[in-house]
This record gives structure tokens, C-alpha cells and sequence, in this order.
């Protein structure tokens, strides 16, 4: 390192050896080579005229009054190494060549994520078209003046850039071992605290620090370029203009702006596209770690196609049903025959089956349904995390991680791991050309030609800041709106919509949470056009958030409408007519009643169970008969199927019904009169079903049990019940009768619950974690794993019982109309990815039908205390292949074979027992009345069902993502208020240089990385075919040794979760382990 500190590299210090001279050579040699590579004209022409202002720079280098362009200075690389630290043979500005055409494949593999777990100093790797590696030096390692210009526009920008990005600054190195130790030095120092700090997101902008030195190159080049404002814009996806030249640059534009995005097909193009197959449609999935990687499912259940890149994407949004178009097999992905290649498959936010997932949501919780398997609860995930970690179950890292390592070889040799700790997967295709290569090492890449449907709301949240150039009319009409989702684009906002006093004080909104509507996306523009919603507070704090994650996933929680009100009963209090009773059977008098959540108000179900004379039992499900209070084709029913369900938040729920009828008039509650529609059955002791029967009735339910009431009667058979330990108690029904009936309902159950298992069903139970909530602040003030017990298992048996039931007399009486619910198998794919997975680590696991992997599951952990650890976590990778259930209308697929429920292992399925906040069962209990003859046929077409359908897919979807979504919520605020936190967890998978785990006390999934723990080294193998890292921790004290962890599956390790700093934000850290173990 020079006296001035800044960078010096190998390049230019023997530039500075051979003299003045001679830097010509090796710079025209360096751009030689860079022109070989790129084939865009103008990135061609930029580079003449670099190398044409580096004759000029020599010749006026000692001229202190020289004012080259700043864009320029920046390409400029002298022979003065402590004036520049640039390698000209490293610098590559590629995006140069997104105005020429659209992006070539491998440009897009420079991803602005890969700042995320990156050093800044470090070199970018980027992928050439012929699969060559190419480096990129950061742009803002410049001349001695240029950090100074670099902050400075930071401040322009509206504080993007953290204040860590000053440190960068002031880590200009010399080259060397020495700049490697002092940037180990530097890396380790803040990667202790989880993340390098000049990479992460600020709170304010969100901006990775690659996203802003763009932003700097095109705010630089739109002052001297001859494009307007307007035209040359910054940011991720930036193309850079190039002209440069100070004679040229107020020349007038000619002709129109070159397009950034392809225009779409016209509709009957990719009409004709998809009849010919030369077209394939599919939901949209973006990477929400590396958003420049988007996939759609591949039609024949294969490996997902994938999307390479923003301009591939073009325009479309997450979510999005898109039409797209295969490129030629020389632009397909190699993939590695070991899978190490993790980013082959889309990435999918938790899509698995309610039906086949066991842990349900308690009310007191997330206000779910906690008995039937027709809610689901998953695994709370870190939305940077564990999402990243589902697209694909191979154990080795994406690219961006494998340039995370420490540098640490010369230390790791010292104590006998001989330096390697990168383990490089050589076994890969060494042929460049994808289309000498088989099938099995492509991956098929597609660019967007048509978006179908956009199914994405268009809405996100995030935060707002003015445009760097305070010169430019855009300035002075517009701020730029940065996404917290980085799948969202950044969108331009009138600054009308903005507060009043934003442009004066534009630091008092750096944390202020606003929500963005996407209103368009130009062909030409790398920014959206967006319009500022509403402000919702502070970023970080419960009600904000919450507000945002509901507007971003599209759910209405507005006051319902005066129409739709209207349709409600107005004289209240509401009594049941005698015309309505005499239509119905009457069971008011029988002993009925209902088991819920203790908390639980929108009481949808109820239980009986009468011993017959010939020993048999009558067993009845009872369902609040919604459809009677929602007629067709009002303005309420318009309402209910646009919602198409309620969406249970932590604190929360947003109904899909008004409160006078999921609360009031629908709900069973204990002692009041409630019209219903009925299961009923003749069965056996041991479940076998003599008779059945349907039909409209009138209950009046003696007790509301608690699951934790009906679970002590389980497990207390014997035990006689005060009434100070129940509910209130119907003076008709004695205490005795009603634990009775749940007992017999209890014994009844196990044995449908054993026969179902025997018959092939799988069931899938994930850890769910459940909060208490301090009533007056609603923080979060603990956590718990919500347990699912035998009383959840009793109710659940019946639902599904009845579920089945109901399913089979709709289609048998509509087979053209009926709403279903159907499962597909796991996808092919990655469930033979699993196979291979379980294989490497010496699982027996047998995946032929549902049956076998439910017994497979519960039969392959030992005895120990961790087995049922070790069954989570296997639990979660089996998970990952599952598809998700799905409504549809019977008359719509013409194969019956696809009717099938693949979780449950059964013909036909559907949902009856929720219609308070379910819109598919209100459609089910109209098709189940006309198939009575209790009212006349349902009005829609088979085609209007199957939309509801699908729309009722969308929503529920929606509705997942978002109770996860607020789980994580409350999670992140936990940690911060009450942590840190320590658990036992389990390891679910590792990587070269990061590994997963299991939270067990938490049930949350999280990566951990090894450059963030105080590791000497570290060293990734394969032992047979099971990957192992082992971890060497630095000694305590100097005298001490070493100390050697290995992690590998079902590894048991320690882990402590922090808060970041950075809102709803936390990293999980390894503990040391004990030396003396």
C-alpha cells in the first residue's frame, strides 16, 4: 500500500515498475480482449473512445486544471497506481450493452445480489456468453477524489448508501497478500456482526451498493450525455449511455430511444404460439433472493424452465401467468451432474398442501382452524432464508456464496487443514457448448414473449428519496420509490404525491414506510411508473408492516359496503322463522356441541355422537349453513367470492363475511338456535359406515369446549368434571353425557385415523409457532410451538370424513358442476432430487405412493430424545417436491384420474365444513342443497365455476403467504425485543460454506455462514456421497488448539438469534462449541 492508502493493483503497480512509457500495452490488450468478448457496437465504440481519452489523460495527467468527464475518469486507468486503483484487465462495464440490445446471456449473471454476501472490494464474477469467467472491479474504487464525489452524491441520492460505505472508501488497498489480510481483517471484523456492512440494505433505500455505482455511472453520464433526463436512467438494471464526447454531448437526439424490453406478441400470436407447443404458459417465480432469476414450471413436471435475467423477464411480476419462449439450446443452462448448481429450480414460497400438513393454526395464535387439515400451518420461514432454501435440495452453494469464504489458507495451514476450504465442483461438463452436451446437464432458459394474466397486485411497500440529479427537470417533478421486495421494480412517483415538505426534509422520511402502485412499465425504461398510495408509518413496527404485507398480497380489508350489509337480517335480534323450521330436521334437542380454539368466535362446526340401542353409534358433523345468509348473486355474495376467504394474521383477522354473521348469526355458539347442514352416519365402534345421510337442520349446541378442555377428557377417561372446569353447560345435557360423546368420538376416530394411514395417506407435521401477546401494547411478549394433540386429531378425522362425503354426492349429482379439490403427485423433478438426496445420506426412504413415504417417515428415526427433531427436519425436506391442492370444477377436466387427492390417497375431495371463511364451501354447500332438493340448481356454468376456482386458488395462496408473512412479523420483533435467543437446533442441510438449520425451540429455519463466525478455516467433502463441513474455531486463549466441529445432517448444534439493526431483520450465529466435549 502507498502512503495515500489507496488501492494498488497487480496491473498497475508494474505499470509503474516499466515506466510512463509504456501503459498502452497492456491496456490495449486488456479492452482487445474485452472486445472479443462483447459484440455490441457500441460497447465497442465506448472502449475506442476510452482508449482515446487515455492518450488525452496522458498528456495532460500533470495539468491540474484538466476537467475530463467524471463518467470518463471513471473508465480511465493511468500509470500512476496511487492515483487509481482500477485493473484495466478486471474492468468490465458491461451494462454498456443494454441500450445496444437485449441483455446477452451471461451479462445478467452479474447480479446486484451477489453485493449481498460479498465484500465490496471483492471482484464480481461474471459469466461470459462462452462460460468464461470475467471480473469486475467495483466502480467506485476510483481516483483519489472520487470517494469524496461518491459520498457526496450519496447524500444526493437521499442517503442510499450507508454510512459503512465510507469505509470502502477508506479500504483502498495495495495489492498483495497484504491487501487480502487487510481485507480479511476488515470483512471479519463486521461479518462477526452477521453481514458486510457495505452491502447491506439500508433501511432507507434498501440499495445494494452495485445498484448505486450504477445509479452513479448513469447519473454521471446523463449530465454529459446527449440524452435527456428522462432517457438516461440509473439503477439496477441501468443502461449506461456512452457518447461521452464533450463536442457531441448537446447535439439534438435523433430518431426514437432504443427499447430496453422486447414488445409483447400480439394476443392472437401467442394464441397460435401455444396451439403449435412452439409457446409455453406458467406462473411467474421470482428468486426473492436473487431477483434477476425467475422460472416457470415446465408443462411435462421436469426441471423448471428458467428466465435469465430482468430484460428476459420483461416487465413481468411475480406471481404473473406468463407466455414464454424457449431460446436456442445454445443459451440453456449447463447444470452440474451433482446438482451443485442450486439455483436450477424456482424458488416457491411455501407450497405445500394444507391437506397433507398436520400442525394446524390455532386461533389464540394465528386465528386459523385448528382441527381440520383444510388449513395449513408451515413452518414460520426468514423471507431471506428459508425461502432461498426451497427451490432445491442438492447441498452445495450458489455462486454468490462461493465467493464468501475467508482468506484464510496460510492460518488453516498452521493447524493441519492444509489450506483448503473452498472446495471447487470440478465434476461438472467441462464442454462450453451447451449444445454438445445431454439433455440431463441443460437446463432450458425462456424469455417472456406475453403476460396472460397479472396475477402479482401491482402494489408493494417500500421507501422513498429524491433523484440524485438536482439538475434535471425529472428532479423537479419526481422521487424515486425503492421497493423493500426487490422482485417489485423501483418506480418514479410524482413528488405531488409525495408529503408536502419531502423535498426540504427528505431525511425525516428515510424510515417511513409508503405503499406503491405500479401503474406502468415502459418498453424503454429501466423504472416503472408508480403512484404513491399512502403513507403507513414508521418500518419496523407491527400495524405498518401488517397494512403493507396485506395491500402487497391483494387482500381487501376495507369496511364492507352499505349494499352488502344490506342483504344481512335488519330486525335484530334475528329469530329462526317457523316456515324455515318445519323445511328442516330438527336436533335441538340432541347433545351438541362444538370444539375450538379457546379464544376461537367464528364457530363453523359442531360434533354429536348418540349410542344406539344395537351398540352402534349415530355420529353427526354439523356445518353452519352460510348459504342461507348469502344468496346468490348479491351484492354480499359478490363480496364473499372476491375475497374468496379470511386471512388469520397473528393479532388479526380480515373476515371474508361481516362480523354480524361470522360472530353472530352463522356461528354456533353454545345455546342459541343455528341453522346448519348435517353429515350424518350409522358406524361401528371401530368407524365402519353402515349408513349416511345429508340434509338441512336446526342445532342448538349445548357447550363451546376448548381443545384443552376436550383433551383432558381424554386423557382423564375416568375423571368426574366440576362445572367451574368447563364452559357453561346446557341444562339439558349433564356434564357426563358430553364427555361421553367425546370420548366415543375419540375411540371412533383413532380407528378412521389408523385405517386412512393403512389405505396410503400421508401426512406432513410441521412445527407452528404460536405467540402471547401483551393486551394493552400487542408486542409480542412470548413463543411457543403450538402442540397438536389428540383433540385437534378427534376433529380432524370428522371434517375430512365429511369432506369426503359431501364430495362424492355433489358429483354424483353434477358431474359437470361440482367444485373439488384436488392434489397432484410431487413434482417429478424434484422429488427424484430428494430421492437422490436421501440416498447421499443413507436414508431408506421409499417415495412410491403417499403410503410408503408417510410410513417411511415415521419409521426411520431412533429412539433418542432427537428423533423427533431428526423427523422435523426430514419432514421439511419431503415437503418441498409437494404441489399444491387445488379447487377445480369437475366438468372443466376431462380426466378423472386427475381428480385424485394425492395426500390423502383418495377419489374425490372437497371443502364443506368452513363456508364462515371459505367462499369454495359456500359454492359446495349450494351444489349439496340442489343435489337435496332443497333449492333450486346453482345459477353458474361450469366455466364461471372453474374461474371461482381459480380465483379461490389465488387466494388462498395469497392468504398462506401472508399468515407466514405476519408470523415472521412477530417473530423478528421477539428477537429484537427479547433476544437474543438461544436454542438447540438442528442442521437440514449443508453447503460448501453455509449450512441450514432447524430452530427447535422455534421452528424456524435459518443459514448460517461460516465467514461470519470466528473460524480459522473451514472445509467442505463429501464422505461417500453425505456433504460435511468441518469448521476450525479459533482457540479461546493463544495457548490453546483449535477447535475442529463437523456439521453434516441431523447434526445437533447450538445456535443464538440476534437482531440485525435493521428492521425485522435477525441472523442466526453458531455457538462455540464446549472443548470439553
Amino acid at each position: 500500500m502507498d502512503h495515500m492508502g489507496y488501492v494498488r493493483s497487480t496491473t498497475s503497480a508494474q505499470g509503474a515498475k516499466e515506466g510512463s512509457s509504456k501503459p498502452a500495452a497492456p491496456q490495449k490488450n486488456a479492452y482487445a480482449r474485452l472486445v472479443q468478448k462483447h459484440h455490441s457496437g457500441r460497447f465497442r465504440s465506448y472502449l475506442n473512445h476510452i482508449a482515446q481519452k487515455m492518450q488525452l489523460e496522458e498528456s495532460t495527467s500533470n495539468d491540474p486544471s484538466s476537467d475530463l468527464d467524471p463518467p470518463l475518469r471513471r473508465g480511465l486507468v493511468k500509470d500512476n497506481p496511487a492515483r487509481n486503483g482500477l485493473n484495466v484487465h478486471n474492468y468490465s462495464p458491461v451494462r454498456t450493452s443494454h441500450l445496444e440490445q437485449p441483455m446477452p446471456r451471461g451479462f445478467e449473471n452479474d447480479k446486484p445480489q451477489t453485493a449481498l454476501n460479498r465484500c465490496p472490494q471483492k471482484k464480481n464474477a461474471i459469466v461470459s456468453p462462452e462460460r468464461d469467467l470475467e471480473v469486475e472491479e467495483d466502480y467506485y474504487v476510483h481516483q483519489r477524489g472520487s470517494a469524496a464525489d461518491l459520498l457526496n452524491m450519496s447524500d444526493a441520492l437521499g442517503g442510499r448508501v450507508s454510512n459503512s460505505l465510507r469505509h470502502c472508501a477508506a479500504l483502498q488497498k495495495s495489492s498483495g497478500s497484504d491487501e487480502k489480510d487487510e481485507e480479511d481483517m476488515w470483512r471479519k471484523k463486521h461479518k462477526k456482526r452477521g453481514r458486510c456492512p457495505a452491502n447491506t440494505d439500508t433501511a432507507a433505500g434498501h440499495l445494494l451498493t452495485e445498484q448505486f455505482s450504477e445509479d452513479v455511472l448513469a447519473i454521471n453520464a446523463r449530465k454529459k450525455s446527449h440524452l435527456s433526463p428522462g432517457q438516461a436512467q440509473g439503477g439496477s438494471y441501468a443502461a449506461v449511455p456512452t457518447s461521452g464526447d464533450r463536442k457531441n454531448r448537446n447535439k439534438p437526439t435523433r430518431g426514437r430511444k432504443k427499447s430496453i424490453f422486447e414488445a409483447y406478441m400480439s394476443k392472437e400470436d401467442v394464441s397460435a404460439g401455444l396451439k403449435r407447443g412452439e409457446l409455453i404458459q406458467g406462473p411467474l417465480r421470482i428468486n426473492p433472493k436473487k431477483y434477476h432469476e425467475a422460472f416457470i414450471p415446465s408443462p411435462d413436471g421436469t426441471r423448471d424452465i428458467f428466465i435469465d435475467g430482468v430484460v428476459a423477464r420483461n416487465r413481468a411480476l411475480n406471481g404473473d401467468i406468463v407466455v414464454v419462449k424457449l431460446l436456442p439450446k445454445e443459451q440453456w443452462k449447463v447444470i452440474k451432474p451433482d446438482g451443485s448448481d442450486k439455483e436450477t429450480e424456482a424458488t416457491h414460497e411455501s407450497d405445500v398442501p394444507e391437506d397433507m400438513l398436520g400442525t394446524c393454526v390455532p386461533r389464540e395464535a394465528a386465528k386459523g382452524d385448528a382441527r381440520s387439515p383444510d388449513v395449513i400451518i408451515e413452518a414460520q420461514f426468514d423471507d431471506n432464508d428459508a425461502e432461498h432454501g426451497q427451490d432445491h435440495l442438492q447441498d452445495t452453494l450458489t455462486d454468490e456464496i462461493k465467493k464468501l469464504s475467508l482468506d484464510t489458507s496460510e492460518k488453516v495451514k498452521a493447524v493441519g487443514i492444509g489450506g483448503v476450504h473452498r472446495t471447487k465442483q470440478d465434476e461438472g461438463p467441462k464442454v462450453n457448448d451447451p449444445r454438445l452436451l445431454p439433455d440431463k446437464f441443460l437446463q432450458r432458459t425462456a424469455k417472456v414473449v406475453y403476460i396472460l394474466e397479472r396475477k402479482h397486485s401491482r402494489a408493494a411497500t417500500g421507501f422513498i428519496k429524491l433523484l440524485a440529479d438536482k439538475n434535471s427537470e425529472l428532479f423537479r417533478r419526481c422521487a424515486m420509490f425503492s421497493p423493500v421486495d426487490h422482485r417489485v421494480p423501483r418506480a418514479y412517483v410524482s413528488l405531488a404525491d409525495c408529503p408536502p415538505d419531502f423535498v426540504t426534509r427528505p431525511e425525516d422520511y428515510s424510515n417511513m414506510l409508503f405503499i406503491c402502485r405500479i401503474v406502468d412499465w415502459k418498453e424503454d425504461s429501466n423504472f416503472a411508473t408508480g403512484q404513491l398510495a399512502k403513507s403507513l408509518g414508521q418500518a419496523g413496527e407491527i400495524e405498518p408492516e401488517t397494512e403493507g404485507i396485506l395491500t402487497e398480497y391483494g387482500v381487501d380489508f376495507s369496511d364492507f359496503s352499505p349494499e352488502a350489509l344490506a342483504c344481512l337480517p335488519q330486525s335484530l335480534p334475528w329469530v329462526i322463522s317457523p316456515g324455515e323450521l318445519a323445511k328442516r330436521r330438527d336436533l335441538r334437542k340432541e347433545c351438541i356441541f362444538t370444539i375450538d380454539p379457546s379464544t376461537a368466535k367464528d364457530l363453523d362446526d359442531a360434533l354429536s355422537c348418540k349410542q344406539l340401542p344395537d351398540g352402534n353409534f349415530e355420529v353427526g358433523v354439523h356445518i353452519a349453513d352460510v348459504s342461507y345468509f348469502v344468496l346468490e348473486d348479491t351484492a354480499l355474495d359478490k363480496v364473499a367470492s372476491e375475497r374468496a376467504t379470511s386471512v388469520y394474521l397473528v393479532q388479526k383477522v380480515v373476515p371474508m363475511l361481516p362480523k354480524l354473521l361470522c360472530e353472530e348469526l352463522c356461528s354456533l355458539n353454545p345455546m342459541q338456535d343455528r341453522l346448519t347442514f348435517s353429515v350424518m352416519w350409522k358406524m361401528t365402534p371401530e368407524g365402519k359406515i353402515l349408513d349416511e345421510w345429508f340434509g338441512r337442520t336446526v342445532i342448538c349446541s349445548c357447550v363451546k369446549l376448548s381443545y384443552d378442555h376436550a383433551q383432558s377428557m381424554i386423557e382423564s377417561p375416568g375423571k368426574v368434571f366440576s362445572p367451574e372446569e368447563l364452559p357453561p353447560v346446557s341444562p339439558q345435557h349433564s356434564i357426563a353425557e358430553i364427555q361421553q360423546a367425546v370420548l366415543n368420538l375419540h375411540r371412533i376416530a383413532q380407528h378412521l385415523r389408523k385405517q386412512r394411514f393403512i389405505d396410503g395417506a400421508l401426512r406432513l407435521d410441521q412445527l407452528k409457532l404460536s405467540f402471547t401477546l401483551d393486551q394493552a401494547s400487542g408486542m409480542p411478549q412470548g413463543c411457543y410451538i403450538y402442540q397438536y394433540r389428540d383433540s385437534n386429531k378427534l376433529v380432524e378425522e370428522f371434517m375430512l370424513l365429511a369432506n369426503m362425503a359431501v364430495a362424492h354426492q355433489i358429483y354424483r349429482s353434477f358431474p359437470e358442476q361440482a367444485l373439488l379439490r384436488r392434489h397432484p403427485p410431487p413434482q417429478t423433478k424434484l422429488l427424484k432430487d430428494l430421492m437422490e438426496f436421501c440416498n447421499q445420506v443413507g436414508l431408506d426412504i421409499d417415495f412410491s405412493s403417499a403410503g410408503t413415504l408417510h410410513k417411511s417417515l415415521n419409521e426411520t428415526f431412533g429412539a433418542d430424545k432427537y428423533s423427533e427433531a431428526r423427523k422435523e427436519v426430514l419432514t421439511n425436506m419431503f415437503s418441498r417436491p409437494m404441489q399444491m391442492a387445488l379447487y377445480f370444477c369437475t366438468g372443466v377436466l376431462e380426466d378423472e384420474t386427475l381428480f385424485r387427492h394425492y395426500a390423502l390417497n383418495v377419489p374425490l375431495y372437497t371443502h364443506f365444513t368452513s363456508p364462515i371463511r371459505r367462499y369454495a364451501d359456500v359454492i359446495v354447500h349450494r351444489l349439496l342443497s340442489a343435489s337435496l332438493g332443497a333449492s333450486s340448481p346453482i345459477k353458474m356454468e361450469k366455466e364461471a365455476i372453474q374461474r371461482q376456482a381459480d380465483h379461490c386458488n389465488d387466494r388462498k395462496m395469497a392468504s398462506k403467504r401472508v399468515q407466514e408473512l405476519s408470523a415472521d412479523l412477530f417473530f423478528a420483533i421477539f428477537v429484537r425485543e427479547c433476544g437474543p435467543l438461544e436454542s438447540e437446533a438442528m442442521v437440514m442441510g449443508v453447503l460448501n460454506e453455509a449450512f441450514d438449520v432447524l430452530v427447535l425451540k422455534f421452528g424456524v429455519q435459518k443459514r448460517i455462514y461460516c465467514n461470519a463466525l470466528p473460524l480459522l478455516g473451514f472445509h467442505f467433502q463429501k464422505v461417500g456421497r453425505k456433504p460435511e463441513l468441518t469448521l476450525m474455531w479459533e482457540p479461546e486463549k493463544p495457548e490453546q488448539e483449535s477447535l475442529p466441529q463437523v456439521i453434516t445432517i441431523f447434526t445437533l448444534v447450538e445456535v443464538v438469534l440476534t437482531s440485525d439493526g435493521i428492521p425485522l431483520k435477525y441472523s442466526a450465529l453458531l455457538k462455540r462449541p464446549s472443548s470439553e466435549k
